[in-house]
Parts: C-alpha cells; structure tokens; sequence
C-alpha cells in the first residue's frame, strides 16, 4: 500500500471509532463503575505519556533534566500547588539543572 492509503485507513478508522462511541446505550455511560473505570483509563494515559515524554530519546532513554523536572513538578504536585505553579516550578527546575 502506498502511504496515503494508510493514512485514509487510519482516518476512516479513527471515524469509525468515534462514531461507535455514539452507539453504546446511555445507561452503559451513566452507570458508576463506567465512571470510575473512565476515570482509571485517563489517569493510566496520562502516567504512561507523562513517563514516555521523560525518559524517551528516539529509540532510547534519556536520564537528563526533564526527570528532576517531573520530580519536581511531582513534589509541587503533593504539596497541592496550583497546576500553573506546578509547571512553572517544572520548568524552572529544568532550566536550572540544564544551565548547571
């Protein structure tokens, strides 16, 4: 296949996924344990893209200063900053540890 095909393969399946989503019953989407079991899947997707976002360089890892950043970020995080803070604070460390 050449790649436009893939990527309207990709579109149309990226479509045809959304547009399942409006054909689960309501009473599927109101019920508490699809509320609890949404709220699990987000916040494993947003652990594994935070982790992926750190530690990944290309096909490797990378052990520099976006990992104090996210600890950092995680310190301010636990401490209960507000989020604006918490990526600042990030950030900051981050450039403070590149310019050392």
């Amino acid at each position: 296949m050449t790649l436009w095909a893939w990527i309207v393969a990709g579109c149309v399946a990226a479509w045809a996924i959304k547009f399942a989503g409006y054909l689960v019953p309501v009473r599927w989407l109101e019920s508490p344990r699809m509320n609890r079991v949404a709220g699990c899947l987000t916040i494993g997707l947003l652990a594994s893209l935070t982790t992926m976002n750190t530690v990944s360089a290309g096909q490797g890892l990378a052990f520099d200063a976006r990992i104090a950043a996210l600890l950092v970020a995680a310190a301010a995080l636990m401490l209960r900053a507000p989020f604006l803070l918490v990526v600042i604070v990030g950030a900051t460390a981050a450039a403070l540890i590149r310019l050392l």
